[in-house]
């Protein structure tokens, strides 16, 4: 167990959190389950967010900063303690993502981390490996928040239509996941097309991979592979890479039959069943 006396808070961005939570608490007076009770949360919550033993929720951190009067400085953390927690070799994509103007993604057998569900995610994180699930879907999804920004990116998914019929996770997920993509059709900021089986051969067949794009700096591709990120700002590769993507939007569908095709394929294959 953690000693709270020996918390670091320069060890890492929770560990920070921790300690500013534990000053912020007693120089309220408070104890750890008086300030549960304020917000609405266990005392052993607070203890072990303080003690760096539990992530935060954004929730419990616009709590925490109200009912302990922080100037919102919890709130501001909890995106820096969410990307901490990625792995290493993929917190790089988490800071390009939140930089960028731009980010062109193809993905060709899942739907991309940017636009899942909850439930979609955690299926997904947990096909191998179910250890520390609720933290691991969280901080997945904390990603999203660059959506939320006041000037969010401008986003380009092409998803290859096997993505819409790999089940992951089962029906009822698939069809929530899919439900979730059509929420985006009139969002002029999150752009979603399907490359449909019958485009045959295409310019996406090496396998996925992103374009993230800024306002003043190099455009900077991203590949991966297992437990492996591979960016490059590399200009012949770059460009390379932004044509095969000109060429994938060529050939998949517009915006407005792609979504006619996810509704379709929503009900079709993961509608209601009557028995």
């Amino acid at each position: 167990m953690v000693n709270i006396n020996t918390l670091d808070p320069s060890a890492s961005p929770l560990d920070y959190y921790g300690f500013e939570l534990r000053r912020f608490r007693e120089a309220a007076g408070l104890t750890q389950k008086q300030l549960g009770d304020i917000i609405n949360y266990t005392g052993s919550m607070v203890g072990q967010v303080e003690t760096a033993r539990k992530l935060p929720t954004l929730d419990f951190s616009q709590r925490a900063d109200a009912a302990l009067c922080t100037g919102g400085l919890l709130t501001r953390l909890h995106p820096l303690v969410m990307r901490s927690q990625l792995p290493a070799w993929f917190q790089q994509v988490a800071e390009l993502e939140v930089r960028a103007v731009e980010i062109c993604s193809f993905q060709t057998h899942m739907i991309l981390g940017l636009l899942q569900t909850p439930a979609y995610a955690r299926a997904v994180l947990g096909a191998v490996d179910r250890s520390d699930l609720d933290d691991r879907t969280a901080v997945r999804l904390a990603r999203q928040n660059i959506f939320e920004k006041e000037e969010p990116p401008v986003f380009w998914a092409v998803l290859s239509e096997a993505a819409l019929y790999l089940e992951i996770g089962g029906r009822g997920i698939m069809r929530g996941q899919l439900a979730h993509l059509l929420t985006f059709e009139d969002n002029p900021r999150i752009n979603i097309q399907v490359l449909p089986f019958s485009s045959g051969a295409h310019a996406g067949l090496t396998g996925p991979f992103d374009l993230y794009r800024f306002a003043g700096d190099p455009a900077i591709l991203y590949t991966e592979s297992f437990r492996c990120g591979h960016p490059t700002a590399n200009p012949e590769t770059v460009k390379e890479c932004s044509l095969r993507y000109d060429h994938l939007q060529a050939s998949a569908l517009s915006l407005k039959d792609s979504a006619e095709l996810i509704r379709r394929v929503m009900e079709d294959r993961y509608g209601e069943q009557v028995a």
